[in-house]
């Protein structure tokens, strides 16, 4: 049996291998990454049981091997699926796996509002989509605590009194996301009284990796969205279209004013070069600005005086990080949709400014407008693109890193122009730490 020195140098070993892995996170991949913070995880897991939880919950060491051996095993099972995020189908997937493994009675997996999941004996009526019945989950999901149901009169379920249910206890944790509750995790007993204290630690342990897990999956799903919308500004800056009327441009102004056609080449390569070695997430609001007056720079070589951009952005925000690419097809798309087709000139308006603890970003013009009928569909997947990267593809994004109330949000009428408003939390770009635009 292991002893207590024995448990301090394992739980040692298991953050620090995690730890390291996570050391070298440049180069590791999805699954790699999820390996080292569930090492860490689970270390910490060991190590702060104590404090965590009430004594009779505290593991016994016969149990300790077991339950963690238990909550390792669903670990890797589920991942493939949690790995796609939280709904109907991985919850049940997953359900179906936490059930044959822990061997309890029941398993249910819901979200803030609804069944997603039920797997196990129990009453029929616990369907997917269904409302959540019991006040005791109500009760998780609202205080972010565990809670130890030992009956049927605590789980206070609204349609127990209706169907013959032979479930008598259940623990009930919440599952999160970068720290809110998106749901929860139920391990139901036929039993009644407390359950054992590896019941507990078994749920407690699951849902704080199957959080770890779905965090893992938000990550995932930001990062395509990232290279996506690199590729289609990449796409955009080499499309047919734009590219040769840029050329045709150049190849114009070839005759008549050499030192034009200089700048112009300038201004397409260097447009090339932020592209190609943009990395990370994030880049500072005077690399998008610089960027997008690269790109303003070509277009009005084009459209002469047709187009003009104005600017009133707070000085004092340039330094402050903001989401790749989320500015700039705002402003192709204006440039594209709204001047292009406009009968004479039309400007398009950025303007950047403090509200509390948030940038505020509008970019606006005075064109075609959007027509009433596109305005519910300009957000979904596919539509409102401009030269390439499309504004759901920065409407998706906002929202998977910040929360479902950061998308944009436009305002149009037709024959007036177009608004479009993005809120951003400020985050300062750390000293001595490159930007995405400044990473090799």
């Amino acid at each position: 049996m292991v002893g207590n020195t024995g448990k301090v140098i394992l739980t040692i070993a298991i953050c620090t291998l995690g730890e390291i892995l996570l050391a070298t996170g440049i180069r590791m991949g999805f699954w790699q990454t999820t390996i080292s913070l569930i090492l860490i995880n689970l270390g910490l897991f060991l190590s702060l049981q104590r404090y965590l939880f009430p004594q009779q919950y505290r593991l016994k060491p016969a149990g300790e091997s077991a339950t963690i051996e238990s909550t390792l095993q669903i670990a890797h099972e589920t991942l493939p699926f949690l790995r796609r995020g939280l709904n109907e189908d991985t919850a049940r997937q997953s359900a179906e796996i936490i059930q044959k493994i822990s061997e309890m009675a029941a398993v249910a997996i819901t979200d803030k509002e609804k069944v997603l999941a039920f797997i196990g004996v129990g009453c029929d009526k616990h369907q997917p989509g269904d409302q959540i019945l019991t006040e005791a989950t109500k009760h998780v999901i609202a205080t972010g605590e565990y809670k130890v149901v030992p009956d049927t009169t605590a789980l206070n379920c609204s349609r127990y009194d209706s169907c013959d249910c032979p479930l008598g206890s259940a623990v009930i944790v919440p599952l999160k996301n970068r720290d809110e509750v998106v749901g929860s995790l139920k391990l139901y007993s036929t039993s009644h009284g407390e359950p054992p204290s590896e019941t507990v630690r078994l749920a407690v342990g699951i849902a704080q990796l199957l959080s770890i897990q779905m965090e893992l999956a938000e990550l995932d799903r930001q990062a395509q969205l990232i290279t996506q919308a690199r590729l289609e500004a990449l796409h955009a800056q080499i499309n047919p279209h734009f590219f040769f009327n840029t050329l045709n441009t150049i190849v114009m102004y070839s005759r008549t004013d050499p030192e034009k056609t200089r700048q112009l080449l300038i201004h397409l390569a260097e447009l090339f070069r932020k592209t190609l070695k943009r990395r990370g997430l994030y880049i500072s609001l005077q690399e998008e600005l610089e960027g997008i007056d690269i790109y303003f720079a070509l277009e009005q070589a084009r459209f002469g005086d047709k187009i003009r951009l104005i600017k009133e952005v707070d000085k004092s925000l340039l330094p402050y990080e903001i989401p790749v690419l989320s500015i700039q097809p705002l402003v192709e798309n204006a440039v594209k949709h709204g001047l292009s087709p406009k009968i004479g000139p039309g400007s398009v308006f950025i303007s950047a400014g403090i509200k509390g603890r948030e940038m505020h970003i509008t970019v606006s013009d005075d064109g075609v407008g959007i027509p009433k009928h596109r305005l519910g569909e300009i957000l979904k997947p596919g539509v409102g693109s401009g030269n390439g990267v499309g504004l759901s593809n920065v409407h998706e994004r906002f929202k998977s890193l910040y929360g479902e109330d950061y998308g944009l949000r436009i305002h149009s009428k037709e024959g007036v122009g177009t608004r479009i408003t993005m809120r951003i939390p400020l985050l300062p770009v750390a000293p001595n730490q490159p930007s995405a635009t400044g990473l090799q």
